[in-house]
């Protein structure tokens, strides 16, 4: 059986999970407390030399990046489907899952996790303000990109979906205001129930 070593609050982890409900996996999951540094002991180093979270286990197999992780889930339960049968439509939502990392998830941690993890004294304002100007232009573009769809890719859920779940939860903490597009899209993840199972307790 696979097996998932994760932690609830981590956004990665999340889609994974949101992954994995949505295609009905069976799966044993493992929570890493990261809380006592659990992630940094010899035995969890050795399965994963970074570190962190995700990783999923599937006998000799370990994944620790989330959209490998999710791109071996898709070829080993292909339905049902996450990605799009024609090629057009499988390199649309690798683009997106590529942007998602690039313009969205590392500029939501540098807001989200003072916020909700450090004292104010200890936050870097100016970094989070460039950090949500980047936020902002992306989701400009998005706005564009979806167009009438409900959804980014064929106008079906997919991985591009999965992977922006996880930092959409976060824009009223980031105190961004999406497009109206964007911000219906948004919507539409986070009401469903894979969403809902997995949203963070803070």
């Amino acid at each position: 059986m696979l097996k998932l070593h994760y932690h609830p609050l981590s956004t990665y982890t999340r889609r994974v999970r949101i992954a994995l409900i949505e295609k009905g996996i069976e799966h044993e999951t493992v929570l890493v407390d990261m809380a006592r540094r659990a992630h940094r002991e010899p035995d969890y180093l050795a399965i994963n030399p970074y570190g962190r979270v995700p990783v999923l286990q599937d006998d000799d197999l370990l994944l620790y990046e989330s959209n490998a992780i999710l791109g071996y889930l898709e070829a080993r339960h292909p339905s049902p489907a996450l990605v799009p049968a024609d090629a057009k439509g499988r390199a649309l939502v690798d683009m997106h899952l590529r942007l998602s990392d690039i313009q969205m998830a590392r500029q939501t941690g540098v807001i989200v996790f003072p916020k909700r993890f450090l004292p104010q004294s200890k936050w870097n304002p100016e970094a989070m303000a460039a950090a949500k100007a980047e936020i902002e232009k992306h989701l400009a573009v998005l706005e564009q990109q979806l167009g009438d769809r409900r959804w980014m890719v064929g106008d079906e859920y997919s991985l591009v979906e999965v992977s922006y779940t996880p930092f959409m939860q976060f824009l009223p903490l980031m105190e961004i205001v999406a497009p109206p597009r964007v911000a219906a899209w948004a919507e539409r993840m986070l009401a469903r129930p894979s969403a809902l199972e997995t949203a963070p307790a803070n």
